[in-house]
């Protein structure tokens, strides 16, 4: 899938084809304030979580007015933008166009051993009556698998849960080392609770890579965050 760079975030076309829906996963040259200088997004309420690698998910009526703790958001009400921000870890998008329900994740490792992805659509056909096969969902950008290494304990945690292992690759000569494909470890979280694959759409970047994104394997304490975003109009 290939996405839109017109603008300072990248957008999926199949996504902007949706004519109440506005989406975007941030580029190192989008900011938080640009949210208000864009013409028709000055009256949107932003929620933002801290975010803290869990599998916890928040349906949101209305803007809270604190912070809440967690890894994915979802809505069916017009006016908010739901934000997650990352630098490495996946950003996903999930859309139910018949119900105009959203929904954004913050997938790190952790959250993918703890099924974060299943745990949302599993919410979103309990809250909102949206099915599985129905819904579509948006891989953002992500450190690449040739670029994520990982240890025995990362591998091990996700045998203990009983998830596929074929998403690490072991490093030649590094005994206890992995490459892990992280983007295609939650694709089939996606497939196993029910969406159709022809529905999971790609933004297949590297952030590590990438020099239009951060990164903090690449950049450490010195890396900001991309703010990646979804919302409906009023």
């Amino acid at each position: 899938m290939i996405a839109s760079t017109a603008r300072p975030y990248l957008t999926v076309p199949r996504l902007a084809r949706i004519p109440w829906l506005i989406h975007g996963f941030g580029t190192r040259h989008w900011k938080l304030s640009d949210f208000r200088k864009r013409a028709g997004w000055e009256n949107f309420k932003i929620v933002w979580l801290k975010q803290v690698h869990t599998d916890r998910v928040h349906f949101i009526e209305a803007a809270p007015n604190r912070r809440l703790q967690g890894d994915a958001l979802a809505t069916d009400e017009p006016g908010i933008f739901l934000i997650m921000k990352t630098a490495d870890c996946l950003p996903v998008f999930l859309v139910d166009r018949s119900k105009r329900v959203i929904a954004a994740v913050h997938c790190g490792w952790r959250g993918t051993r703890h099924r974060i992805l299943e745990h949302v659509v599993d919410g979103l056909h309990a809250r909102y009556g949206c099915r599985p096969p129905s819904l579509l969902a948006a891989l953002g950008p992500c450190i690449g698998a040739p670029c994520y290494e990982v240890g025995n304990d990362v591998r091990g945690e996700y045998r203990a849960a009983g998830l596929a292992e074929d998403v690490f690759r072991p490093i030649a000569g590094r005994p206890g080392k992995y490459l892990f494909d992280l983007r295609e470890a939650n694709r089939r979280q996606l497939i196993g609770a029910g969406l159709d694959a022809r529905s999971v759409l790609d933004v297949p970047l590297c952030t590590h890579c990438d020099a239009r994104l951060h990164s903090y394997r690449r950049d450490r304490d010195t890396t900001a965050r991309l703010f990646n975003f979804i919302g409906r109009l009023p």
